[in-house]
């Protein structure tokens, strides 16, 4: 028999990979694990934390506002980006000495290092060490995607985003996904001035199309300039800030260009093209059900597979992964029907079938409405909150809920267990509603608005 340094080596340590880490150590394996830049990952320390804790920021002004038209002698004063920024940097080096002091208390071994994969059963460490190992995990995560144009080098990311020296007056946002309409509702409560691009049609892709252009509509009645069919084409460093060259023709000069395009699978220079792992177009690793993949001994978890992108995703993926290999229970990750909230200004969250993809796939009902809630209606806000059931007219299963609002993401969460569990519109209709709130519309819409 074999004697190798660690039963299980894990390569990267954002949330899926000490997620495995933590569960196979507490399982009895011998963990080691390897972390190039900080341990937290994308979600803690580039990603989902410190963008929530700036999309708080960024909400005061409005809340300010709201409380002067309830009666507050309030007013909104100046914003301190570094005091900000100061407490930010604080918060994320306490959840990194968090994921540090677990890891150290589940057992793992912790390098500062990156790790490649030198063969099967053998990592390199960039301190020189090589360390033997019967399995070894891949959880490298995503990497921004900036495409090359004359300019493009000026572009900032998400990874650089938080580490801004001011709040500039102006910013570009380039992209319409998730992250980039979630940059342009922070940056426009904390005060620049913000425009967005987007090659597409409309903002938020693959999200429910009534939906998706209710938070646009509302972006843009907060101030955020949208334009869609719109791409760069050429930027320059010009006094002032980045000159800018856009497809539609325009020319306009912002103190500051955010990309926001995408992200790929961060599976570059590990070596498992050298060892032989399968890899997709983008990079991702090919896995099976069980994030194995066709070299026996190497898994993946993860953003880098590009199967669910999302924290919580890599987190059960990872904790699968361990009870497969060390826990004696083979266990798939569950990828059907995940709830999920863009924590744009309004939010938006989801779960389920959008309205498009439920009607290729058989008889449906809609059951919407679109309202003005208490809170704001009262403030003076004509910005309306959006519910949206979408039902299969033969089962009467509510097969997906997309909702814009305030508190959206956390709704959703709890909607989500409902959509799992297989509800029916009829349960729905005979839970009591909560009055006054807003998700009491969820249980309160009797007719449908359209069937397809």
């Amino acid at each position: 028999m074999t004697d190798f340094d660690f039963d299980l080596f894990v390569i990267g340590g954002g949330s899926g990979g000490v997620r495995a880490a933590r569960i196979a150590s507490e399982h009895g394996a011998k963990v080691g694990l390897a972390e190039e830049y900080r341990m937290g990952g994308t979600c803690v320390i580039r990603g989902c934390v410190p963008k929530k804790l700036m999309v708080y920021s960024s909400a005061y002004p409005g809340q300010v506002r709201d409380a002067a038209a309830y009666g507050w002698d309030a007013q909104v004063g100046d914003f301190d980006w570094l005091k900000f920024r100061g407490k930010l940097d604080a918060e994320l080096d306490r959840l990194e000495a968090a994921y540090r002091g677990n890891l150290g208390r589940a057992g793992v071994t912790s390098y500062d290092a990156r790790a490649t994969i030198a063969d099967a059963h053998t990592v390199t460490l960039s301190t020189g060490e090589t360390l033997t190992t019967k399995h070894i995990l891949v959880a490298t995560g995503g990497w921004p995607f900036v495409p090359e144009f004359p300019g493009s080098e000026l572009a900032m990311t998400s990874n650089e985003v938080f580490k801004l020296d001011k709040l500039p007056e102006s910013i570009l946002i380039v992209g319409g996904g998730y992250i980039a309409s979630e940059f342009a509702g922070i940056f426009n409560g904390l005060g620049s001035k913000v425009t967005q691009f987007y090659r597409g049609a409309q903002i938020l892709r693959g999200f429910d199309d009534e939906a998706r252009g209710h938070v646009a509509d509302a972006m843009q009645a907060r101030g955020i300039e949208i334009h869609l069919g719109c791409n760069i084409m050429e930027m320059k460093e010009v006094e002032g800030g980045i000159w800018v060259k856009a497809t539609n023709g325009e020319e306009r000069v912002f103190e500051k260009v955010l990309y926001a395009t995408g992200r790929v699978p961060n599976s570059g220079n590990l070596g498992l093209e050298e060892v032989g792992v399968d890899l997709g177009r983008k990079g991702e690793i090919k896995v099976d059900d069980y994030s194995q993949t066709n070299i026996p001994s190497i898994y993946a978890v993860g953003d880098v597979t590009d199967r669910v992108n999302l924290t919580p995703v890599a987190i059960r993926e990872g904790h699968a992964f361990a009870d497969t290999v060390f826990g004696g229970t083979p266990r798939k990750a569950d990828h059907d029907l995940i709830p999920s909230a863009v924590f744009t200004q309004p939010e938006l969250g989801t779960v389920g079938l959008t309205e498009e993809e439920a009607r290729d796939a058989g008889p449906i009902e809609v059951y919407a409405a679109a309202f003005r809630p208490m809170q704001p209606l009262f403030a003076g806000h004509e910005e309306r909150v959006l519910m949206k059931l979408i039902v299969c007219a033969d089962t009467r299963k509510v097969l997906g809920v997309h909702l814009v609002g305030d508190h959206a993401g956390e709704m959703i969460q709890l909607v989500g267990i409902a959509v799992k569990m297989g509800a029916t519109k009829e349960q729905f209709d005979a839970t009591m509603a909560v009055h006054p709130t807003m998700a009491e519309e969820l249980v309160t819409m009797k007719t449908p608005v359209r069937t397809a």
